[in-house]
């Protein structure tokens, strides 16, 4: 038996959904020039790994978080707190990699909470369910000899039953129910949310992967932790929830479409037409992070001239920075 969620598709619900529909496909039409789109979504990577990290106690600023992403050194900051950031950095890769897949197993969750929570975590192990109770505020999340079969119920709503929803709904349940059962020892909370965010990318809600909600939950902490408090203090009634979160996507959606006038209108918004290659090399450093001259030209499997070919225009035209020495260095997106 798959997970049930129960709500009502309140006026004020559906009204948000209508804007968010509106708000996307606005978006998605501007879009149309790519020269910028990775500087975006390199913005906004930077802003979910501080956001979802910072909701948990993590110290570091926006700019230290780019900074680590960067790999730039020295970044005078805690080695956990960096390990923290660069987890979570490595789990939006995985996550965009595996944007597509249709079926989302136990294995997977084990994958990305080891990616988020390895080498941080303060009590049981990452990429395994817990085997200890846990109290979160004023929640007690279900006894440990349960996780698993409500985790496999969880599941089979997810694969079977959510496509039948807006992805802004599903994505919502899937956060609310996943951090409920709070399957993991620790972590959740960081995973839930990322969970969130692959259900909107699988379900091809923003195919450039430019938007944060993450921010939305950061900026008022309390409001995020009452929302879902309401959740169980309603019966497990999710309406309000969902209409919190609704709320969010719309105005995270505001900001990247303000953010898409500001590019469109900054010189960094070069008219640079890219060529296949240029469009391949891109879709490497956003999967890999940063890339070798080497990796480059294997990667593109051309050879050193045709990378540097490749590589010059999208560095004049900003959209990428050498960190380090021509010889030594990394490629990485601005």
């Amino acid at each position: 038996m798959s997970y049930q969620p129960k709500f009502t598709i309140s006026p004020a619900l559906l009204s948000r959904v209508e804007s968010i529909a509106a708000l996307r496909e606005q978006i998605q039409s501007a879009t149309v020039q790519v020269s910028w789109i990775p500087a975006l979504q390199k913005d906004s990577r930077a802003r979910n790994a501080h956001s979802s990290t910072a909701i948990e106690g993590n110290p570091l600023t926006l700019e230290q978080v780019r900074a680590v992403e960067a790999q730039e050194d020295p970044v005078p900051v805690p080695s956990r707190d960096r390990r923290e950031v660069l987890n979570y950095f490595a789990a939006l890769r995985h996550i965009e990699k595996n944007a597509t897949k249709k079926k989302l197993t136990h294995e997977d969750l084990f994958r990305l909470h080891a990616i988020m929570a390895g080498q941080v975590m303060d009590q049981g192990e990452a990429g395994t369910y817990r085997t200890i109770r846990v109290r979160v505020g004023p929640h007690v999340p279900p006894p440990p000899d349960d996780v698993s079969g409500l985790m496999f119920e969880l599941l089979e709503w997810w694969n079977k039953n959510s496509t039948d929803l807006s992805p802004v709904l599903s994505s919502a349940i899937l956060h609310y129910r996943f951090e409920d059962i709070h399957p993991f020892a620790d972590g959740n909370g960081r995973t839930g949310r990322a969970l969130a965010l692959w259900e909107l990318y699988r379900r091809g809600f923003d195919s450039h992967h430019i938007f944060s909600v993450d921010e939305y939950y950061w900026e008022d902490r309390p409001r995020y932790y009452a929302a879902l408090q309401a959740v169980r203090q309603q019966g497990e009634d999710l309406t309000s929830w969902l209409e919190y979160n609704a709320e969010g996507l719309q105005q995270t959606l505001e900001r990247v479409w303000r953010r898409i006038q500001q590019f469109t209108a900054s010189k960094s918004a070069s008219k640079l037409v890219l060529r296949p290659k240029q469009e391949q090399l891109l879709h490497l450093l956003r999967t890999h992070g940063s890339l070798s001259p080497r990796e480059i030209w294997d990667g593109l499997g051309i050879s050193k001239q045709g990378a540097l070919d490749a590589l010059n225009p999208l560095i004049k035209a900003g959209l990428i920075k050498l960190v380090g020495t021509p010889k030594n260095g990394r490629y990485v997106l601005r």
